[in-house]
């Protein structure tokens, strides 16, 4: 088998309508595919998925995905106004990559990373 890299990330969310309206605010964008069982945001060449889903048991955190963003402290702040809650701080996990850690409002762990080893990477 040969990856060819991440292409999409989905989130389970209890309400597609309310989820939708906060994606498009957290990424200033408005989604490319919009049905009532999908709703696909491109995101710079990679896909942010939502899908219904009413299961409201635990979330597991043992999968992270981290978006990239130019400035981690910045955007870790504007998650947290757009109403995420902390799960992880923004830290320096060495080597110059930094690394931070949020829960949307349907408790989907949102991650976001500066890294600046891969290309196009700002710094």
């Amino acid at each position: 088998m040969n990856l060819l890299g991440l292409r999409t990330t989905i989130y389970k969310v209890s309400n597609l309508s309310d989820a939708k309206e906060w994606y498009s605010k957290v990424l200033g964008i408005q989604p490319y595919f919009d049905q009532p069982f999908y709703v696909g945001f491109s995101v710079n060449g990679f896909e942010l998925g939502l899908v219904p889903d009413e299961y409201t048991g635990q979330k597991s955190d043992s999968v992270s995905t981290y978006w990239g963003v130019e400035n981690i402290k910045a955007s870790y702040q504007e998650l947290l106004q757009f109403g995420a809650t902390p799960l992880e701080a923004p830290q320096n996990v060495g080597d110059g990559i930094w690394v931070a850690m949020v829960k949307d409002p349907w408790a989907n762990p949102f991650g976001i990373i500066v890294n600046p080893h891969f290309g196009n990477t700002p710094q």
